[in-house]
């Protein structure tokens, strides 16, 4: 697919295209000093996490294309690491902590 396909199937002219093109950041300024103050990217900001359709299946295919370069691997492993590593690492740390503190009694 080429560039004038992409253009025409969008709607979008090549004018806007090249003006953006041109553009050191596309982002409103704005955004940007929000996520500078945050002290996060932009990106993360925007990031639209989707319906959770669409979470669970980007979910499948990560795990899918792991398992192809790994085929022994244990999917439901790869699955929980990977929804694990979505999540803040302060997060995890806390929970880890407070599980750590819990009496394993039986």
């Amino acid at each position: 697919m080429n560039l004038n396909q992409v253009l025409d199937e969008t709607g979008v002219s090549r004018n806007a295209y090249y003006t953006i093109a041109r553009k050191a950041c596309v982002l409103p300024k704005s955004i940007v000093a929000i996520a500078d103050r945050l002290g996060v990217s932009p990106l993360d900001i925007l990031e639209d996490p989707g319906s959770p359709n669409q979470r669970a299946t980007r979910l499948i295919g990560e795990v899918n294309k792991v398992k192809s370069h790994y085929p022994e691997v244990d999917e439901e492993n790869v699955r929980h690491t990977l929804l694990l590593l979505r999540e803040k690492p302060i997060d995890r740390l806390r929970r880890a902590l407070t599980h750590a503190q819990k009496p394993d009694i039986h």
